[in-house]
């Protein structure tokens, strides 16, 4: 069937015309319909039966109209993320934690917007903005400003309790009810911003990444065995480590009604008085407490008697008692060897530096002048100790101030005591039935929240902070802590999974599925770009549906 242009009396007509077979087997023509005079013929005329044709067979329309088609937007990943935000019930929990009939914005959306920006773009609120633009993204407001992030962090802290409790309920599951094993952890946040608010949060500390003075906030971290980050506190940058970890177990065990608690924490959490804070919580309630803490350096000198008389066995394993609880050692050979010598190496490289400086003072006393300002002994003693600073072996090398000559001194005592603790990792545990090889593998499984640290620190970005106002940093690391959530569990089921992609690698993959609009005449057509199958694969890695 198509159409044919016939002329007749000067005219042309437009035709339907249909070829057909007669009875002889010739091929002929007839007229199935006539159209009308060409130059009579206009699109509005024409469209609707063409229209009307393209949808008997399930086509877009063909009409004279333009076709504007809209910039594609990034669909997968953050199709992905809402359908993981919806699984693990964190819609429902925010919208029941937030309720409020005076908000006229949805600030669930509003804080999921911000918290899939930190996995996917992470910027600022306004770089978020710029990001929406950009993305397809689901359920969200036709408007949303920059005031509107704001306020939407606001109701967060406001109702922070009723959140962190609401969240909890939904990761309960996640968690063995019987025994839990919790890791806690801390790390400073970088913070910018001049002059002083009431409550500041913004305070002078040591911070962890450049070992320098910094302006920050201390963020910690409370994570099961398997990964899942379960809370997080928001702390002054100046805060004692150890004065941290109470109220941390407190908020644990009333969120987790968890029979049976070991907490592991690293050694800057432990103190005499924490420890007995810790065993005094152990039976409240019913519940078993126990904990697994690295000693601190600075408790070595009290074990100094102990470490020598104990006997490792084959695995590198020793037990004894210190401060009423079980003392576990595992000792590394090869790394307290390697410790060892690097330590003598670089004291052996201040010393020839050292005898340097003594030569060129000797010379100048002869009468040997050398190229350069002259060398004094009150000079020598100034760049040495400087060095020997810098190197941070103060304990072991000792320059006497008090001689008329320069001069330095190795502390052959203090060398020894510290080459006894090399290679070696201090646990105290009040765990009866753990033993002492598991003490060491649950204690070495800390670094994970150590590479947690990370990902917030470099894929989700917490760092550097510019808000000023303690509730909107409160918020700002309630949403980084989020975003790490469902980091995490992206990375867990990946893992179970047998998928090697990284959460990163995998957003970024399916951040390639765009949506896209079109407009032809007064109608709007919308469709997502051809998925691959690798991303269909990520999607049943994630237990996740795929979008339509």
């Amino acid at each position: 069937m198509y159409t044919k242009i016939t002329r007749s009396g000067g005219r042309s007509y437009l035709q339907l015309v249909e070829g057909h077979r007669d009875a002889a087997g010739k091929v002929r023509h007839r007229v199935v319909a006539n159209l009308g005079r060409l130059e009579e013929l206009t699109p509005q005329k024409l469209d609707p039966l063409i229209n009307g044709l393209n949808r008997v067979l399930g086509r877009a329309e063909n009409t004279a109209s333009e076709v504007v088609t809209e910039s594609a937007k990034a669909y997968g990943d953050v199709f992905a993320l809402h359908e993981l935000w919806k699984d693990l019930g964190f819609d429902k929990a925010l919208n029941r934690a937030l309720r409020s009939g005076r908000r006229k914005t949805d600030a669930e959306a509003l804080i999921r917007a911000m918290v899939f920006n930190r996995l996917c773009a992470p910027d600022s609120k306004l770089g978020c903005l710029r990001w929406l633009e950009t993305v397809a993204m689901p359920a969200m407001p036709e408007t949303v400003t920059h005031q509107h992030l704001l306020r939407a962090m606001d109701a967060l802290i406001d109702h922070a309790d009723a959140v962190e409790e609401a969240l909890a309920r939904h990761i309960r599951p996640l968690v063995d009810q019987d025994l839990a094993v919790v890791f806690y952890d801390l790390t400073t946040v970088r913070i910018h911003g001049e002059g002083t608010v009431e409550d500041d949060l913004r305070a002078f500390g040591r911070n962890k990444e450049t070992g320098g003075i910094a302006r920050q906030f201390v963020l910690g971290v409370v994570q099961a065995a398997e990964g899942l980050p379960l809370m997080h506190t928001v702390h002054p940058g100046n805060v004692a480590e150890t004065k941290t970890l109470q109220g941390m177990l407190s908020s644990v065990l009333k969120r987790f009604p968890i029979q049976r608690v070991i907490l592991v924490a690293d050694r800057g959490l432990l103190s005499l008085d924490n420890i007995g804070e810790l065993t005094a919580m152990a039976d409240q309630g019913g519940r078993k407490l126990e904990f697994i803490l690295a000693v601190p350096a600075r408790r070595y000198a009290e074990l100094v008697e102990t470490f020598h008389s104990l006997a490792f066995d084959d695995d590198g394993l020793a037990e004894t008692r210190f401060a009423g609880h079980r003392l576990i050692v595992a000792h590394d050979p090869l790394r307290a060897q390697e410790q060892s010598d690097k330590r003598r190496r670089r004291i052996a490289e201040l010393e020839i530096m050292a005898e340097k400086l003594v030569a060129k003072l000797d010379a100048q006393d002869e009468g040997q002048s050398a190229r350069g300002r002259r060398a004094s002994d009150r000079g020598a003693y100034s760049r040495f100790t400087r060095a020997v600073a810098e190197a941070e072996l103060t304990r072991f090398i000792k320059a006497d101030y008090t001689a008329e000559r320069f001069s330095w001194s190795l502390d052959e005592a203090t060398i020894a005591g510290a080459e006894l603790f090399d290679g070696k990792l201090v646990l105290l545990t009040n765990a009866p039935d753990i033993s002492a090889a598991e003490a060491v593998a649950r204690y070495k499984s800390l670094a994970d929240i150590e590479r947690g640290f990370r990902v917030l620190k470099s894929d989700i970005e917490i760092a550097p902070v510019h808000h000023r106002l303690p509730e909107r940093i409160r918020a700002h690391a309630m949403i980084c802590f989020l975003a790490l959530v469902l980091y995490r569990v992206m990375r867990m089921r990946l893992k179970a999974k047998g998928y090697a992609a990284s959460p990163r690698t995998a957003l970024d993959l399916l951040a390639r599925i765009q949506k896209h609009t079109a407009h032809i005449g007064e109608r709007t057509f919308k469709g997502i770009s051809r998925t691959q199958p690798e991303q269909l694969d990520l999607f049943d890695a994630l237990s996740l549906p795929k979008p339509a």
